[in-house]
């Protein structure tokens, strides 16, 4: 944890939040735990600013050891998280997936989290996650530089759609673009697999519209506001004040996403630029709590 940081005085502004809401907890479904080698490379590469930063300068606010962090979110309220893995290369993701369902096992409030990437055997072990007990996945198109449309992907994301298995899908072009991002090829997947439950990271930043579309046209479309509306996002990808009404029309299907540690301003932040869109309480509880405990089978 950086040292300038009061996450305990934090935690009183997060759990005011809750209180005059009336929520028993924050559901967030877009939270980062990860094996501790590979989480310290991505704190190196945010560092480092990666290629994949945008060259923005990006100072982890919660850099704490994994029990520490723990203990933050549950000061905080946060009554169920995911553990965010993902892959950027083949014959990784079956040994994340291990990881994960082991601290899963031991962190009975982390909602069980795998991921997948295009290779040979990706339909055996999504079908073995499913059958140990995930409950969402992780995909990361941006990171993966993978094509969500590629035809070895095709029967996982069946499996996903048949057991209604949500899938957090990092594929809006922000902060910066790879190479398969954008809605064109997530609307491609959505062709094939209409009933596979996507959560759409960073509300798509900086395609919010088509994203929005997207959910619009799907009903099993959802989108997760992991930075999206903070003074930091809205420095290079502003959501369009136009669309807020959209915003308000998915009311059931947008869900409070932080990611957790890995954000360069404090969580409560998050919360704060939610309230200011002005969109009621009503919309308020349901993003930051009862549309994933639905979601989730938490109530």
């Amino acid at each position: 944890m950086t040292e300038a940081h009061d996450w305990v005085g934090e935690a009183v502004a997060v759990r005011r939040f809750q209180e005059r809401l009336g929520l028993p907890g924050l559901v967030d479904v877009h939270v980062h735990f990860m094996p501790e080698n590979v989480l310290r490379k991505v704190w190196d590469y945010f560092d480092a600013l990666g290629p994949l930063t945008g060259g923005v300068e990006w100072p982890i606010t919660y850099r704490a050891e994994e029990t520490e962090r723990l203990a933050v979110l549950r000061d905080f309220g946060v009554r169920a998280f995911t553990s965010m893995v993902y892959p950027h290369k083949e014959e990784m993701a079956r040994w994340l997936n291990g990881w994960a369902a082991g601290f899963a096992r031991r962190t009975p409030d982390c909602l069980h989290t795998s991921t997948l990437f295009p290779e040979p055997g990706v339909e055996s072990y999504v079908r073995e996650a499913i059958e140990s007990g995930a409950r969402v996945f992780k995909a990361h198109v941006q990171v993966g530089a993978y094509d969500p449309a590629d035809d070895l992907l095709d029967p996982a994301w069946g499996l996903l759609a048949e057991a209604g298995v949500p899938v957090v899908i990092h594929c809006g072009s922000g902060p910066a673009p790879g190479k398969y991002t954008g809605p064109e090829r997530v609307e491609r997947v959505l062709a094939r697999h209409p009933r596979l439950r996507l959560i759409v990271a960073h509300m798509g930043m900086p395609e919010y519209e088509d994203f929005l579309t997207l959910a619009e046209r799907y009903q099993e479309v959802r989108l997760d506001t992991t930075m999206a509306f903070t003074d930091f996002a809205d420095r290079f990808a502003p959501f369009p004040p136009d669309a807020l009404s959209r915003l308000s029309g998915l009311a059931d299907r947008v869900l409070l996403g932080s990611d957790f540690p890995n954000i360069p301003y404090p969580y409560v932040h998050q919360l704060e630029a939610l309230e200011r869109l002005g969109l009621g309480d009503g919309w308020l509880r349901g993003v930051c709590h009862d549309n994933g405990a639905r979601l989730f089978g938490l109530e």
